[in-house]
């Protein structure tokens, strides 16, 4: 989503030596993606996702992680200069945690800023987590698994995104699907920013074009205050959801009002 809105971009992965993988690659070159710390193996295939979606719009996706489970600390020493000169560091739970937590650790200690989807959630989240990132974003069942805190309307997500913030982290953003997304930080607690309503046709893929789309607007952007790049990425995240597929729903720079991508 980030290189779609026009960010220069780069992976950190681990992919199998296979036809997913090969054709991964390729798509990453396609969208100018600097794929040079991208890494094939043949110790496993590469990891495939399996999505159903419902009449509605809604889905569910069963994940074999495959090869992303060989991304290690190592591969993050070895992308060590990428990440220093990067502005923005985007990390998730596909991987596993102490690579991560390797990575965001690189991050903090050389003043970049990231962004922490602690997806798919885990019970007994290594607590570092929460102080090792700028922006912890989770959706509801993420937050729920996070804070126990059952998420059904705008007042439970507020409670955990304080519980979570209470944690440690600088700034929390629970994302409540169509009713918009929850922020917490110390000087800002508990504030809904609504999402634009959308007839979804397909929300696969929404969660990764809202975190693509803030991680654009805080690398391009920098003095585009929070709440004005929560808006803006719901919005992008809202258009992908009306047409089906992940990242063939992602719309482009060029597909936007240029207001969305002006100070």
């Amino acid at each position: 989503m980030a290189a779609k809105l026009g960010a220069r971009t780069a992976m950190v992965a681990k992919l199998g030596n296979d036809f997913y993988g090969n054709n991964t690659k390729e798509n990453f070159k396609q969208h100018e993606v600097d794929d040079t710390h991208v890494k094939q193996t043949d110790r496993d295939s590469s990891g495939v996702a399996s999505i159903i979606v419902s009449e509605d719009g809604q889905n569910s996706i069963v994940i074999v992680s495959g090869a992303n489970l060989l991304l290690s600390e190592d591969d993050v020493h070895a992308a060590k200069d990428l990440i220093r000169h990067s502005k923005v560091l985007v990390c998730q739970l596909e991987v596993p945690p102490s690579t991560s937590l390797a990575a965001l650790r690189l991050a903090k200690s050389n003043k970049v800023y990231s962004i922490f989807n602690p997806a798919p959630a885990i019970e007994n989240l290594d607590p570092q987590f929460y102080t090792a990132c700028d922006m912890l974003c989770a959706n509801e069942s993420e937050a729920e698994l996070l804070t126990g805190v059952p998420i059904t309307d705008e007042q439970s997500a507020k409670l955990a995104a304080k519980k979570l913030h209470e944690k440690g982290c600088d700034t929390v953003l629970v994302t409540i699907g169509d009713k918009g997304s929850v922020l917490h930080t110390s000087g800002q607690e508990g504030l809904h920013i609504p999402a634009d309503s959308v007839v979804a046709v397909d929300t696969t893929g929404a969660g990764d074009a809202f975190i693509g789309a803030l991680a654009f607007y805080k690398a391009t952007m920098p003095t585009l205050s929070l709440v004005e790049s929560v808006k803006r990425a719901s919005i992008i995240a809202a258009i992908s959801c009306k047409s089906r597929g992940t990242q063939c729903s992602f719309p482009s720079a060029d597909q936007l009002n240029p207001a969305l991508l002006t100070l």
